[in-house]
């Protein structure tokens, strides 16, 4: 954890650094100032309202016990487990499988399934799963992936913007094709900078869900069903969803084109075979 601490520390460096640099490539000094300002409130903004915008975006609401007693159990249970508060549950109408949590710590962190997740996997699996969001709590990654996908929003935005502010025939700014090259590559740079990020901790939160739950395989069998209901019922790729995909335990778009590109999860098969040789488990 203390390392994740230190690679999160750098990432996000580098990332306030690369959109300072981009905005005094676009503007100069005015350029920095209005890079730096973009940066923080992107900092701020991920901060306080990350779990807002998140749950938002799925449309997601609370749940009380009364309406998902298993699942409040299963959480309680794993969270007494972990001598960790309960965090809050919430759960998103939509069809497809699928969950994430979010917030700034332990105390403040929220969990949400869909409706989709309740009804494909029986219990052992909804343990893991989980098991594996809790993780993503007590592994200090979900504040990590929030702050991460705004900045790396920024730098998209950034990127566009340069399209404006391009066109000039003096040497100063970018220029068009400049800034063409930015508004293609801004979207790559924030992409592989969520993938850096992300695929090692969704690795390290399979094995902590593991551990949590003494169960790799319920998690492996849970994967290998949200991702066949990934693949049957794909979410549309909008800008509000694309911002809370990241924090997904499986891709939810059809992984074709530049849905791809930017997936943020590792391969599905390589996550069950970790787990499968945690089990010791042959085939």
């Amino acid at each position: 954890m203390h390392h994740n601490g230190l690679r999160t520390a750098l990432l996000l460096g580098l990332l306030s650094a690369l959109i300072i640099t981009l905005g005094a490539w676009l503007g100069g000094g005015t350029g920095v100032q209005i890079a730096l300002v973009l940066a923080l409130a992107g900092n701020g903004i991920a901060y306080f309202f990350s779990d807002r915008i998140a749950l938002s975006a799925m449309r997601a609401r609370p749940v009380s016990e009364v309406e998902q007693p298993t699942l409040y159990r299963i959480v309680r249970d794993l969270s007494t487990e972990a001598r960790q508060p309960m965090p809050r549950l919430y759960m998103s109408p939509t069809i497809q499988p699928n969950a994430f949590a979010t917030g700034r710590n332990p105390r403040r962190a929220v969990v949400c399934v869909t409706y989709g997740l309740t009804q494909l996997l029986d219990e052992r699996e909804l343990r893991g799963v989980v098991g594996h969001e809790l993780s993503h709590v007590y592994n200090r990654d979900i504040l990590i992936s929030s702050v991460a996908g705004a900045l790396a929003t920024m730098i998209t935005w950034l990127s566009y913007v340069a399209v404006f502010f391009g066109g000039s025939d003096d040497d100063e700014g970018p220029g068009f094709l400049g800034a063409l090259l930015m508004m293609v590559l801004g979207p790559v740079a924030a992409g592989m900078v969520q993938m850096a990020i992300s695929r090692s901790r969704e690795f390290q939160a399979d094995e902590s869900a593991a551990r949590l739950t003494g169960d790799p395989l319920a998690l492996a069998s849970a994967l290998r069903k949200i991702e066949m209901g990934v693949r049957r019922l794909p979410l549309p790729e909008n800008s509000r969803l694309t911002s809370a995909s990241h924090m997904m335990i499986a891709n939810p778009f059809s992984g074709s084109g530049l849905g791809r590109m930017f997936s943020t999860h590792p391969p599905t098969a390589e996550r069950v075979a970790r787990l499968e040789r945690m089990a010791g488990y042959r085939r």
